[in-house]
Parts: C-alpha cells; sequence; structure tokens
C-alpha cells in the first residue's frame, strides 16, 4: 500500500510502499476514510529530532485520522468490521492513573505505551496510507451515522484541540463577557465554532490574513482585528478597557502571545494552543493579576466522542480541503507556504 512517511529526522515526507498492517490480539485494522495535517507535523519534520523523542524513522506521518474498521484481532469486541470510527490520537500506557481517566495525553509513562510512540504518526505509524494499525480498541470512537467519516478526521486534534481549551474556560465564559481567538487556522476556525456553540461570549478573532478572518466571520466571530501591534489596543477598546476574560493562542509565536498576554483583564484564562515556540515575560504586573496561564495537549478520549456528538448535530463544522494520496506532498507544501484555508486531509 502507498503510504506518506518521514525517512529521516529533519527531511522531507516521502511517498513510499510498505506492507499492509494486520491485526494481533487486541488491535484493530482500519480502512482510512481522512487523514488530517497538522501544522505540528511541519516541526515533526524539520525542527525535531532524536534527542527530543526517543522515536525510531521512518515512520508513517498522520494523527488525525478516521476510517472503516477493516480487521479486528482476537479479543477485541468494542468494533465491528465495517463500522466508521475515529482515532484517538495520544497511545498511552492505559495502566497509569492519567490513561484511565482518559487523558492519554498526560500519561504517567509516556513511553511506555505503543513501542515507545506518543502516537500514530508520532512515533509509530500513523494514517496517511491506506490501512492504520490501532494497537488498542480503546483508541477508537465511534462516528454517529449523521457525520461524513472524512470530516471527522481532522476533528480528531484540529476539533478536540480547541475544544478542551474552551471547555476548560466554560466558568468565565458566561453571557456578556468575552473570548479571544489569536490565529484562524486549522485549530483556531474550530475554536471559533465551539465559543459559538458553547457560549454566549463575544467573540473576537485575530489573524493576519484576511481569508483567515472572513472564514473567522463565516465561524461566528462577531469581530476580527487584523494581527499587528494595536491588536491589543483594539481588543481593550472593544471591552471597555478592560481586556477579555478568556484568551486562547491557537499561534503561540512571540508576537502572537505578546498580543494575548496584553487583551486579558484581570482573572482572565490564557490558553496557550499553539506550538510556535514563543514565550513572554512574566511578573507580578502582567499578565494582569490572577490571570490563570495554561498550556495544554490534545483533550481526552470522551471529549472526543462530544465533538463527534457536536458536529453530527452540524454546531460545528470543520473546513478542509481533500487531497489524494498522490497529491500529500502538495498539501504539505501548501500548509508550509500557508495557504490552506482551514485544514487538509490526506483521502485515500
Amino acid at each position: 500500500m502507498k503510504a506518506v512517511r518521514l525517512p529521516a529526522w529533519k527531511s522531507d515526507p516521502v511517498i513510499v510502499d510498505v506492507d499492509a498492517p494486520t491485526a494481533g490480539p487486541g488491535q484493530v485494522v482500519i480502512k482510512i476514510a481522512g487523514a488530517g495535517l497538522c501544522h505540528s507535523d511541519l516541526h515533526l519534520l524539520h525542527d525535531f529530532d532524536e534527542t527530543m523523542f526517543p522515536w525510531q524513522v521512518p515512520f508513517t506521518l498522520g494523527h488525525e485520522n478516521s476510517g472503516w474498521v477493516h480487521e479486528v484481532g482476537e479479543g477485541v469486541d468494542r468494533v465491528s468490521t465495517g463500522q466508521a470510527v475515529a482515532v484517538f490520537g495520544p497511545w498511552g500506557c492505559g495502566r497509569c492513573p492519567a490513561c484511565d481517566r482518559g487523558q492519554d495525553t498526560y500519561c504517567h509513562n509516556p513511553t511506555g505505551g505503543y513501542q515507545g510512540a506518543f502516537g500514530g504518526g508520532l512515533g509509530a505509524d500513523g494514517g496517511q496510507a491506506e490501512y492504520m494499525l490501532v494497537p488498542d480498541a480503546r483508541f477508537l470512537v465511534p462516528i454517529p451515522d449523521a457525520l461524513d467519516p472524512v470530516a471527522a478526521a481532522p476533528l480528531t486534534d484540529a476539533g478536540l484541540t480547541p475544544y478542551h481549551a474552551v471547555k476548560m474556560s466554560l466558568p468565565k465564559l458566561v453571557p456578556g463577557t468575552t473570548a479571544v481567538a489569536i490565529g484562524v487556522g486549522g485549530l483556531g476556525h474550530m475554536g471559533v465554532q465551539f465559543l459559538r456553540a458553547l457560549t454566549g461570549a463575544t467573540i473576537i478573532a485575530i489573524d493576519m490574513k484576511e481569508e483567515a478572518l472572513a472564514l473567522a466571520r463565516e465561524c461566528g466571530a462577531d469581530l476580527t482585528i487584523t494581527a499587528g501591534e494595536d491588536a491589543a489596543a483594539q481588543v481593550k477598546e472593544a471591552t471597555g478597557g478592560l481586556g477579555a476574560e478568556v484568551v486562547i493562542d491557537f499561534v503561540g509565536n512571540d508576537p502572537s502571545l505578546a498580543t494575548a498576554v496584553a487583551s486579558c483583564r484581570a482573572q482572565s484564562d490564557l490558553t496557550i494552543v499553539g506550538v510556535g515556540g514563543g514565550s513572554f515575560p512574566m511578573s507580578l504586573f502582567a499578565p494582569p493579576y490572577e490571570t490563570a496561564v495554561r498550556s495544554i495537549y490534545w483533550g481526552t478520549r470522551s471529549e472526543l466522542g462530544e465533538v463527534m456528538a457536536l458536529a453530527a448535530k452540524g454546531l460545528v463544522t470543520p473546513h478542509y480541503s481533500t487531497y489524494s494520496m498522490d497529491q500529500a506532498l502538495d498539501a504539505y507544501a501548501a500548509m508550509a507556504a500557508g495557504t490552506l484555508n482551514g485544514r487538509a486531509v490526506i483521502a485515500p
């Protein structure tokens, strides 16, 4: 079968032929419907190496995956052949308290999961192939009949991660409050939709590109602001000089974090989602008093089911472009060039 692989650390992806997987005891093979491309893949390709992650290369890329159950191994009774499923991305050890809670993202033994990998496409073979091996059926979440399995693929990260970020701040997002989403790309456009679907807050979206701001308005943003040195001042003006109760940064570089900090009010939430590698100075006076600053990584297995349910009801819709397996390298080039509007999904 064809697969998009990382051949070596700090290298471009390649499309090669590999053997199709077979299911052992407790395992499941799915026929891929869609495999989303994530901006973090660019860091995986060009910035990371064996000093950061104990993974063996090569492996198949793709950590946003959906499809149909193709083969089940001995002892599997959670799913059945032909069933549409989404793959929960992080694969924990399954034995620690975090994994028991469905929080495999924060597994206490992150190198003790499947072959020392963080998940499919993150050390183990992912879904940018015709078939994918899932090592444990507990990592599969049923896709509702009303939801297109291809559309479900980006929801496993581009949907789940912003959903988790918004859900953590729901107590502060009562009607009359303001939420700011910085960066309206693959995750940010979903973040705007979750804010609209789950809260009565006024939503402000910030991005450098007019196409992204147009997408933000389409997704439910009440106000859009072009990123720049005066973006935070515009947030303050729109909030009576106080700033926002919740700021979610889907970029995470130095300029976006500076805007994020300056957009907060006292006792706000500042959540960093983007892996842009930025930082900001912290002191007694900045961020504002009692601002809760957190970074997050994905969400829980139960939350992925909640995301699927919201999408099946039409309350959130991922914006994506599909590419064939032969066009996968073009999709990566478009993502690197910043010309994607929403997400790219490989649909073999």
